[in-house]
């Protein structure tokens, strides 16, 4: 992407980032974050203005458009501080730091994130976005960099004190919460489940009130409590809780239902009408979350919303090399009545909403059932208070109002019927939809979210057995094993865009990694796939791993600038490189028979017991590890060769049921087997019966009778 022509260019010019570039032509003297610009503060003696964001963050554009662009702001940002930009997805160690200090010291946190810092990096002021005058409760940012300016003139070094004391206050925090560990039990698992359920909102779906965030998270955890004790009132209502969520969610505006996909969240309890950006860790999570719904319930439902999410990321955020990108805006172009671009305005939702007229005219007689469906009204269809800046006015968002078969009914026509209409009425407005200008890509492939989303298009393959799937998955793997891997340090690095970052890979890099690469070779049983992710887990290891209490830190406390090692104890809309890198460790110890791997993998979950045993839902991806501890995983190996018809099929039974703590082996008798039996013996004697492919379902590897035919495995596995 190049930054805009301009009078006026500053450093960022020179960086990769798409959100640094988009700050590039700003008449303030940006510095990326490093030496240059700490060495100026310090020989300056100013204080440090940080402003942290990401490409596709609608405020972030907001409050640049209002006090970035101003020469007025400009130059006082200019004469009294040294203003640093940072991509928070390039730099997410940088930005842990700070917002750690914003959430300690405001009750909150957000992007854009705005704090002013001693020239030794330390926090002294923060919040997140400020307007251009005093509204929302909020100082005017220029009157807020007046003031700092000026205490920073009367009592720097009061000021410079105040900093040291906060970075001692948060890094003795951080290690408090480290001491105390409790033990982990079903009982934990319980306590979890019950406190979702206080939350759940039985109406609309979901937890919580506005606004409302996916979270895969928590239907990860609940897809497994219901699979603890299926027929268990705690079990059905579990899945209750998942599968009406996924399907409120699949029928509102925060679905995308003419391109695919889903928007982050959705302002209201409706689920109606959503902030528009498209994250493609959301695709990634949402798209398993579907599929394991599939697997246990059979309903199409499901597996047409998966194969939406994934068509759409194969589509619209896939490198020509494989990669997948970042994320797609929340804002473009508005386009005139005419049908052209606006004088460069830009509004959140311009490529998504429609007028009626638009839609009435290029459907012709098929708009009726369309509208009907979409609930597409004529003075648009946004509830009251969804709206607060009237970004909306006359448009509309659409929503499944009704279900298929009551809209069937409505027409007195069959459900494929109204079905097929309504697909061949949106592809016609995907047509049309493509004529608009569309939202900016974030192009940056980053290893971390190209690792969530290998395991999506890899558990796509096995639960649809769809090829073009394990290709998607196969050729990212590729790229990032090409791209994203400096061989010759055999680390990873972040991100990369034109060219391999500079900024080594943190944790969660690694353990998304880890988790994609296992479940690739699962959908393929290319045993390299494996052998590079054992690899990435001895490095994850040395660099990140707390010897001492257990976890994983997310840097590798090699980096001065970044003031505080800390560990994430919370998952949210990305889970907690900790909770994941748990769960690929007792994979792991299940492939490679390793004590050590499955002890590493409990420390890891016990040394978040504090937070756990306190808030037990914050943690609810490190609770599917804790699950996967706490029983029997089995162990299921397919003897065959991989291509052959009896292989495939018994492969496909095997996919078909959702089994949540498992292995997944072939003993194809090739260099894969050999590879496994290097540390499981009991391969060795897997073999096919009768010159037929056989299955063996163990637990520990003591193994039930070898079955080769479907449905008797199918028997097995429920």
């Amino acid at each position: 992407m190049t930054p805009p022509s301009s009078a006026h260019t500053n450093r960022l010019s020179r960086e990769k980032s798409p959100y640094l570039l988009q700050h590039a032509d700003n008449p303030v003297d940006w510095f990326p974050w490093g030496e240059e610009a700490f060495a100026k503060a310090r020989s300056e003696n100013k204080p440090i203005f940080l402003s942290i964001g990401y490409s596709t963050c609608h405020w972030c554009h907001v409050m640049a458009h209002e006090s970035f662009e101003s020469g007025d702001v400009a130059a006082v940002m200019n004469r009294e501080f040294v203003n640093i930009k940072v991509d928070r997805e390039e730099r997410p160690d940088v930005d842990r730091v700070y917002m750690t200090f914003v959430q300690a010291t405001t009750g909150g946190g957000g992007w854009p994130m705005s704090v002013w810092l001693t020239p030794e990096l330390k926090p002294f002021v923060g919040g997140t976005y400020f307007p251009p005058e005093d509204r929302y409760g909020q100082p005017a940012f220029a009157k807020v960099l007046e003031r700092i300016a000026l205490a920073w003139k009367q009592d720097h070094q009061k000021i410079a004190e105040q900093g040291t004391q906060i970075i001692a206050a948060l890094a003795q925090a951080e290690s408090n919460g480290e001491r105390t560990t409790t033990q982990l039990s079903a009982a934990t698992l319980e306590a979890a489940y019950q406190q979702i359920a206080r939350s759940y909102d039985a109406h609309d779906g979901g937890f919580g009130v506005a606004p409302k965030f996916p979270r895969p998270v928590t239907l990860n955890f609940l897809a497994r409590i219901h699979a603890r004790g299926p027929e268990s009132a705690r079990g059905r209502h579990a899945l209750e809780m998942n599968l009406f969520t996924l399907r409120k969610m699949a029928a509102g505006g925060m679905h995308d239902h003419i391109g695919g996909g889903f928007h982050r969240y959705s302002v209201d309890i409706y689920w109606h009408v959503p902030h528009f950006e498209k994250m493609l860790y959301d695709q990634a999570q949402l798209a398993v979350a579907y599929l394991e719904a599939f697997q246990i319930t059979r309903a199409p439902l499901f597996e047409r919303v998966a194969r939406d999410i994934l068509d759409y990321v194969r589509r619209d955020m896939t490198a020509k090399d494989g990669g997948f990108f970042s994320a797609e805006d929340a804002d473009s172009l508005v386009v005139n009545e005419g049908g052209e671009p606006g004088h460069g305005e830009k509004k959140e939702g311009a490529f998504y909403v429609w007028n009626k007229e638009e839609i009435d005219s290029a459907l012709g007689p098929s708009a009726e059932l369309f509208n009907y469906h979409y609930g597409v009204k004529p003075a648009g269809n946004v509830p009251p208070g969804g709206d607060p800046h009237a970004e909306f006015t006359g448009k509309n968002i659409l929503i499944e109002l009704q279900t298929m078969a009551e809209t069937a009914a409505h027409f007195k026509k069959e459900e494929a019927e109204v079905y097929e209409a309504l697909a061949k009425s949106r592809a016609t407005l995907l047509e049309l939809r493509s004529k608009r200008p569309r939202p900016h890509l974030d192009d940056k492939i980053i290893t971390a979210w190209n690792g969530l989303m290998i395991s999506a298009f890899a558990r796509g393959a096995q639960v649809l057995g769809d090829a073009a799937y394990l290709e998607a998955a196969t050729r990212a793997a590729m790229f990032v094993r090409t791209r994203l891997y400096d061989e010759s340090k055999k680390v990873l690095v972040r991100n990369y865009r034109e060219c391999r970052s500079e900024v080594e890979g943190f944790a969660d890099d690694y353990a998304f990694l880890i988790q994609g690469l296992l479940d690739l070779y699962e959908a393929c049983f290319d045993v390299s796939w494996l052998q590079f992710a054992i690899e990435l887990q001895e490095t994850q290891d040395r660099l990140f791993l707390d010897e001492t209490q257990g976890g994983y830190f997310s840097g590798t406390g090699k980096d001065a600038s970044i003031l505080l090692r800390l560990k994430e104890n919370n998952d949210s809309a990305e889970p907690a490189a900790s909770s994941v890198a748990a769960l690929n460790l007792l994979r792991l110890a299940q492939f490679r028979d390793e004590q050590r791997w499955h002890e590493r993998a409990e420390k890891t979950i016990n040394a978040f017991s504090p937070q756990i045993s306190h808030f037990p839902s914050a943690m609810p991806q490190m609770l599917v590890a804790l699950d996967f501890s706490l029983n029997k995983p089995r162990q299921i190996v397919v003897a065959g060769k991989r291509d052959t018809p009896e292989t495939r099929i018994l492969l496909a039974e095997v996919h078909r049921h959702f089994i949540a703590n498992k292995v997944l082996m072939l003993a194809d008798g090739d260099e894969g087997q050999r590879f496994l039996e290097e540390k499981l013996e009991a391969l060795r004697a897997m073999k096919p019966m009768n010159g037929k492919s056989a299955a063996y379902v163990c637990e520990n590897f003591t193994c039930k009778a070898p079955v080769t035919d479907p449905k008797a495995l199918g028997e097995l596995l429920r």
